[in-house]
């Protein structure tokens, strides 16, 4: 079997360097979703052939990712395929982006049942829309930035440190509690599994190298985003919480970061927003910012004696 481990901060260096090679926009190669969502998925990692291999449990089992790095993969994916057999479990690969899927079934035809995971699709939009919102489409977006302008006309916006992260840690446990009043539990798993990933981002913020936003209204924090860059092109905003009810604020520190990463990052060219986890509420609110065009993930599992 592979010599799996779970990830460490230790592994960030050796591991961003593959992802880096690999140049993926799925929010999945990136070691701080690895890291901070390594309980949630039972993330486990580990070189192989100058490639990262990474495995992960889930609701359809235990899967791979598309192996991460640069040169011939042919071999890691036998290794992969050895390891599951190995461990008595099929052989599956999860969030291939589409140009993956399509290598896999050029190289092994008719190896693989190859499905779409609407779920798991990644939302990317051009970095200038999110910051400027024009046209019509996102005529909606301003006026609730505008709302939110006229009832709190003071408000701020800053950089996040890590001085400011106790008060964003103190926000996100109140935004969870009203989360959980008003929806109830039956999406309460989801969020618990964000909150426990974003507890690790903030006690990890600086090793992780994530930087941040936070709007605050009177002093007090009412709206933070943290992300970090991902591929050569593409930032991923991995978290973002905001008061329900203030309007716009969610829309405000959206555009706000936005802003903020194109003056940092002038050759970004998409936000990824992530994907929805299948949760209608955050499919409709990513949706309604029309995205440019979306990551989409696709699941890949070996067909039974099938030779491979």
């Amino acid at each position: 079997m592979i010599a799996f481990h779970t990830p460490e901060l230790a592994d960030k260096s050796w591991v961003d360097k593959l992802l880096l090679g690999a140049d993926s926009r799925g929010c999945e190669y990136s070691f701080t979703n690895l890291y901070t969502w390594r309980h949630a998925f039972h993330y486990a990692i580990a070189p192989v052939e100058g490639f990262l291999a990474a495995r992960l449990c889930g609701k359809l089992g235990c899967s791979y990712l598309y192996p991460a790095g640069e040169g011939e993969v042919e071999q890691v994916l036998h290794a992969l395929a050895q390891d599951a057999d190995e461990r008595g479990e099929p052989f599956r690969l999860v969030c291939l982006s589409k140009e993956q899927a399509e290598g896999l079934e050029a190289r092994f035809p008719g190896c693989f049942q190859i499905e779409a995971d609407r779920d798991s699709f990644d939302y990317l939009y051009e970095i200038d829309r999110l910051a400027e919102l024009p046209g019509k489409q996102l005529h909606a977006k301003r006026n609730h930035i505008n709302a939110f302008i006229r009832a709190f006309p003071h408000w701020t916006y800053e950089e996040m440190t890590p001085a400011v992260l106790p008060e964003c840690l103190e926000m996100d446990k109140e935004w969870y509690r009203r989360s959980r009043e008003r929806e109830g539990a039956a999406e309460a798993g989801d969020l618990g599994n964000e909150g426990l990933a974003l507890r690790d981002a903030i006690a990890h913020f600086e090793e992780l190298g994530l930087e941040g936003g936070v709007i605050r209204v009177y002093g007090e924090v009412v709206a933070f985003t943290m992300g970090d860059r991902l591929g050569k092109d593409c930032y991923d905003v991995h978290f973002e919480k905001a008061y329900n009810e203030l309007r716009g604020g969610y829309t405000l520190i959206n555009r706000e970061f936005a802003r903020w990463v194109r003056n940092r990052y002038p050759d970004v060219r998409y936000l990824n927003r992530e994907d929805d986890m299948g949760v209608p509420g955050l499919r409709k609110a990513k949706e309604s910012y029309y995205p440019d065009c979306m990551v989409e993930k696709y699941s890949a599992t070996l067909k039974k004696d099938t030779k491979f």
